[in-house]
């Protein structure tokens, strides 16, 4: 049930940041500002960027056996496994 429409939150004009827009719809009701709303169109290219890296195939066997006793695909592990050494700054061998 709609709240009362004197009583809803005006929407900002702008929001300082994505984290503050998650904010506010995230405790407001989109259908309590539907006469606000007006129809979009627009287009978003979603594609990553991938890179292809050579691996032995030995290595690339056990993550592949890794991956799957994890229950995720090999491509997540890679890149889980290479996001934590980056960021602990591990030094190269």
């Amino acid at each position: 049930m709609a709240r009362n429409k004197q009583a809803r939150d005006p929407i900002p004009e702008h929001f300082a940041s994505i984290e503050s827009a998650a904010e506010f719809w995230d405790s407001h009701d989109l259908s309590d500002y539907e006469n606000q709303t007006t129809e979009a169109d627009f287009s978003v290219n979603l594609m990553r960027q991938r890179r292809l890296i050579a691996l032995d195939p030995e290595l690339a066997s056990k993550i592949a056996h890794e991956a799957n006793r994890r229950g995720l695909s090999a491509e997540t592990l890679v890149n889980l496994w290479l996001n934590e050494r980056l960021k602990l700054g591990t030094p190269s061998s």
